[in-house]
């Protein structure tokens, strides 16, 4: 069995936590790129505990960076290929981190970047109890090689509320994926939210992490 994954961490600005954030970082990145977030975030979360485990494998092509699976850009299937090979590593790990907190899975929230958008929307969905968010910035919902809908649908277990985040100048994953991403989700019936942040590139700004906190304290009850 592969060894189970770890990252740094962020206890709760006050309290025993009453909610667990989880971060999956981007392609080539490690659980450090995103934990400060948290940080930034304790003002509309208090309560919340803050993990960001680094992925699985090393990077092919950042030799201190990390990635959820392989891109080699030739494999029009590696994505989903890859997602599904990584799910289950991931969910082991929520379900650790929930035990950790003796928190109920109602009390998670995903947050990606990038390849861990894909990570946050593939395994958010399909988890047994509802999370109470899913916050994705600059990435895409995977959807299976045929293209088809009925077949993912068969695959939802749960339709949490998400929230999309690109950038309008994103060159690397082109602001068209937010689109088809918010389509594919409304047609399934999952409830989504987007933001486009102009002038933005691969990355996230100011305005988006605001609009990521606020909707997660909305998400989990908090008062703005």
């Amino acid at each position: 069995m592969p060894a189970e994954l770890d990252g740094p961490r962020l206890a709760p600005r006050s309290g025993p936590a009453r909610q667990l954030v989880v971060f999956l970082h981007g392609y080539g990145a490690d659980g450090n790129d995103l934990i400060e977030i948290g940080r930034a975030w304790q003002q509309y979360l208090p309560q919340a505990a803050f993990a960001s485990p680094h992925a699985p494998e090393p990077c092919g092509q950042a030799p201190i960076g990390r990635q959820w699976f392989a891109l080699t850009f030739r494999d029009p299937n590696e994505r989903w290929v890859g997602v599904n090979k990584a799910a289950p590593q991931l969910e082991r790990f929520l379900v650790a981190e929930l035990g950790r907190h003796q928190l109920p899975g109602s009390a998670l929230a995903l947050v990606g970047f990038s390849q861990g958008t894909m990570m946050s929307l593939h395994v958010g969905l399909r988890r047994t109890t509802r999370p109470a968010a899913i916050v994705g910035y600059s990435g895409i919902l995977v959807t299976p090689p045929d293209g088809k809908l009925e077949s993912f649908a068969a695959e939802v277990k749960t339709r949490p509320p998400v929230l999309l985040v690109h950038g309008d100048r994103d060159d690397l994953i082109p602001a068209q994926a937010l689109f088809q991403s918010a389509q594919a989700l409304a047609a399934l019936e999952i409830p989504v939210e987007w933001h486009l942040s102009a002038g933005v590139g691969h990355g996230i700004d100011a305005e988006g992490l605001r609009h990521g906190g606020e909707f997660l304290a909305r998400r989990f009850g908090q008062r703005l």
